[in-house]
């Protein structure tokens, strides 16, 4: 797998930004905030955090597969929030597990749940770390646990089967996306699963949180892809029928899709495949104002033409990734198949733009990927996690948070949730800061609007500027009818939102199936439900 990953910081040792890449962005925060020069802290050295002694200890059968040293726990400590960043910059790591373990198949994984359930221990899924909603932060209640284990199935992740006739493969739940992708693409097939973390996020994770990949209509989720799953819970393995579609009652899949590792871990998937795509168009569509943008992107989801790509960019977002002038919002628009060329279906999405305002841009590529404005924000949208690792010791406050809602609701809701979030960012730092909107997924129903926020720090109190930030804008999300999260899942972040959120009788049900699978409420305490 190459280089190892960062105990801080986004990627494996080495990776990050370049010069200029690092100019362009803060050279936009110091325009934004009329700042030569940010007050930048240092950043705690690996060597330098300091661990408390682990509280418990593997027993010798599990020794070789458990690690106990400061770069395992440390790494294993946090996920890639705000708050987790501030926390390791300050070398805050008192969250970090006692033991990481690394089991090499089901009878491993099962070993440690007997092992940790004996000794008193939470036990928490790692997936590949990349949550940025507190999701696999080890939680220990002193009244119910006495140490903390951290569970990672990197070793598990293998392309175990490819069903050419069904198009379908059953793959361990420790895969990356890179070595999912290479293992399928002998066969000419893809998941066709790309989120924003794919380079460092797993099958397992993904089905546990529920995951938005890349693509804007139609296959949105990792749901989409699940055809049956096998689960290990502390009362046993778990497998569900393999099959395309069913009737038979509330399904078993649904229960562990989403589920965030309180239920089970999820150690293999059967997952339904797509045929790598050959035929591919593309543009880069500019609009007057957002709403307008808005407006073409519902015209084009209930026209029926699902695009692989129907972001649109508001003239900030826009201006802030470099893909235009702020003057602006822009719509990266692009069409894929393995089976058939797309360009009526451009056409025709085109035309849709066009009757709302939109001007598609001139000097553009075929393949529409990598060419004028869609070239400039996807660059910046794939290396942006890099950003938060120079811009959190510059007490600079970036985060983003994401939902949906329906359309005839959007605009009014746009507005409150950015109103509300622009006066937080003000109350909170006394310095007015930036909220910007773009679209990552649309349906014909509503869209999936995703927030940026931005604002100036003052080291020694990012945690609580942050927090105030949050609660103000998830509590407008929560009273305007959206959603606490769209594709970020649940974590412990959004927990008391979530609780707002679903029904109650719907909490008892969970609540009820997490005493029956997890009597101990040993695995990832704190999340959606309390024992």
């Amino acid at each position: 797998m190459g280089a190892r990953l960062k105990h801080y910081g986004w990627g494996r040792e080495g990776e990050g930004m370049n010069e200029a890449e690092q100019a362009f962005v803060l050279g936009r925060y110091k325009a934004k905030f009329g700042r030569d020069s940010f007050d930048t802290v240092e950043v705690a050295h690996l060597d330098d955090i300091k661990l408390r002694e682990p509280r418990i200890v593997p027993p010798k059968s599990l020794s070789e597969i458990c690690a106990v040293d400061v770069y395992h726990r440390a790494a294993h400590a946090y996920g890639k929030s705000y708050p987790d960043y501030v926390r390791g910059m300050l070398g805050d790591y008192d969250a970090a597990p006692d033991v990481v373990a690394y089991p090499r198949d089901e009878a491993e994984i099962a070993a440690v749940m007997d092992w940790a359930g004996g000794a008193g221990a939470a036990l928490t899924p790692f997936g590949g770390g990349s949550s940025v909603c507190g999701g696999v932060e080890c939680r220990v209640d002193g009244n119910r646990h006495k140490a903390a284990v951290t569970l990672d199935l990197r070793h598990l992740g293998k392309v175990l089967e490819v069903d050419a006739t069904s198009r379908a493969a059953l793959i361990q739940g420790g895969a990356y996306g890179p070595a999912l992708e290479a293992q399928l693409k002998p066969h000419n097939v893809t998941l066709r699963h790309f989120p924003q973390s794919f380079e460092y996020s797993t099958l397992g994770g993904w089905i546990a949180t529920r995951s938005g990949g890349h693509y804007a209509s139609l296959y949105t989720h990792i749901d989409d892809f699940v055809e049956s799953v096998r689960v290990v819970t502390p009362r046993g393995v778990l497998e569900t029928r393999r099959l395309p579609g069913s009737g038979a009652g509330p399904s078993p899949d649904r229960m562990f899709i989403g589920s965030e590792g309180i239920l089970g871990v999820i150690s293999a998937a059967w997952m339904r495949l797509q045929s790598r795509p050959r035929f591919r168009a593309g543009a880069s569509v500019r609009f007057p104002s957002f709403f307008a943008a808005a407006r073409a992107v519902r015209a084009v989801a209930q026209a029926g033409l699902y695009p692989s790509n129907c972001r649109i960019l508001d003239p900030q977002e826009a201006y802030n990734t470099g893909a235009a002038d702020g003057s602006v919002a822009i719509m990266v628009l692009a069409f894929e198949s393995g089976d058939h060329p797309v360009e009526p279906w451009m056409a025709r999405a085109l035309e849709c733009c066009a009757d709302h305002g939109g001007i598609r841009e001139e000097a553009e590529a075929s393949s529409g990927h990598l060419e004028g404005a869609a070239g400039l924000w996807r660059n910046a949208f794939i290396r942006m996690p890099y950003a938060r690792e120079f811009l959190t010791p510059a007490g600079l406050i970036n985060d983003t948070f994401e939902t949906s809602i329906t359309w005839e609701r959007f605009e009014s809701f746009h507005d409150s949730v950015k109103t509300v979030t622009e006066q937080a960012i003000l109350d909170a730092t006394g310095i007015k800061g930036e909220v910007t909107c773009r679209f990552t997924h649309v349906y014909p129903d509503g869209p999936a609007p995703y927030f940026s926020f931005h604002a100036l720090g003052r080291h020694g109190e990012l945690l609580e500027q942050w927090q105030a930030i949050k609660d103000a804008a998830s509590d407008a999300l929560i009273a305007a009818g959206g959603t606490i999260t769209h594709h970020h899942a649940v974590g412990r972040d959004h927990r008391k939102w979530y609780d707002r959120q679903r029904p109650d009788l719907f909490a008892v049900a969970l609540r009820a199936a997490k005493r029956e699978l997890d009597p101990q409420a040993m695995l990832n305490p704190g999340v959606l439900i309390d024992p």
